[in-house]
């Protein structure tokens, strides 16, 4: 038999679809089994985030004895932190959200352990509108309507709105995200350009350009728009910093929707002046506490708590790389989105 252990809530229909890839698999469902762990290890506000509400928890012996003996574990964020140490059997671990860097801080970081992501297959959609959203929040001048309520007084001179249509924005990180996000500005009459690591195959759709990372502050300084997309690496930490802030035009518009890390937040606070507005839906250190005041209490900048993938349904393609995997697995064959340690994602 292969013992697989789901980490996270699955409906009905996605519990028959993974039993029936085939008749070895015996799948557990252990979702909340960890929260009391999971809150000590990672802080209450990614708790009181990310967990549902509480529920009886199996003794430590009870988890203890289901880790031992599983082969694959499907899991959410966040997820135990030494499930390698307490997992000897485990042979692939797949986390549902896309972002390699919520593992940093487990054993299965740089493990034997194949560890596979949702990487480009979540709730892209969702995210790129969350973008788009940004964009004519900021564009249409909307930021100023809270100051007015507060000052009791319209200053309507001060929205100065502006068309998206026929401005150019530049996605950095052309991936799942950053392919939607390129298509929806696209088809609002935007010039679309972006980065990507490494540049093959054709153009995404709705994109003029598409450059390597030693292009970005070219790209920038033709951006009205930029929206962060790419995953957080070593070579993408502090990547919006100094340089590429002061590339960027005169009331540019930044949005984030891939990690906090990847913004100089010191370097974006002296910025501010410059930029027309800035969304953050992730900020440095998210798992810990509030944003800093200097950008949360900033008019020009708005931060949500990381929902832009939030939707009025879920994305089922995560399930179905999942249970494709699985065959691949069984099979013997190599598993797709299979986390490169060096690389980072």
């Amino acid at each position: 038999m292969l013992k697989v252990v789901s980490l996270v809530p699955l409906g009905n229909a996605a519990q028959g679809e993974i039993e029936n890839v085939d008749p070895a698999i015996e799948l557990h469902m252990a979702a909340g089994w960890f929260d009391d762990e999971l809150r000590d290890t990672w802080g209450d506000q990614t708790a009181d985030s990310y967990l549902g509400t509480r529920r009886d928890i199996p003794p430590r012996a009870e988890r203890d004895e289901l880790l031992a003996a599983a082969d694959v574990i499907l899991g959410g964020f966040p997820v135990p932190v030494d499930l390698v140490a307490r997992a000897p059997r485990l042979r692939w671990f797949h986390q549902t959200p896309a972002g390699a860097s919520n593992l940093h801080r487990c054993d299965l970081w740089g493990s034997d352990v194949v560890v596979t992501t949702s990487r480009g297959l979540g709730n892209t959609l969702a995210i790129a509108e969350y973008v788009v959203a940004s964009f004519l929040h900021f564009a249409r001048g909307l930021h100023q309507a809270p100051i007015d309520r507060e000052d009791a007084t319209f200053d309507r001179m001060s929205y100065r709105p502006t068309l998206l249509a026929g401005k150019t924005v530049c996605v950095v990180g052309t991936g799942g995200i950053g392919q939607d996000v390129g298509r929806l500005c696209a088809a609002l009459g935007m010039r679309v350009v972006g980065t990507r690591r490494s540049r093959t195959g054709e153009l995404p759709a709705g994109f003029d350009q598409v450059g390597g990372p030693d292009e970005l502050h070219t790209l920038l300084a033709e951006s009205q728009f930029v929206a962060v997309c790419c995953q957080w690496t070593p070579d993408t930490e502090g990547l919006i910093g100094v340089e590429a802030l002061a590339a960027m035009p005169e009331n540019a518009v930044l949005v984030n929707v891939a990690r906090g890390e990847i913004i100089d937040e010191d370097a974006l606070a002296a910025s501010l002046h410059r930029l027309r507005g800035v969304a953050l839906d992730v900020y440095v250190g998210e798992f810990e506490g509030p944003p800093p005041d200097v950008l949360w209490g900033h008019p020009k900048v708005l931060i949500t708590p990381h929902v832009s993938a939030g939707a009025d349904f879920r994305s089922r393609r995560p399930i179905e790389l999942f249970c494709n995997n699985l065959r691949a697995l069984i099979a013997g064959d190599d598993l797709v989105n299979a986390i490169d340690w060096a690389k980072g994602y």
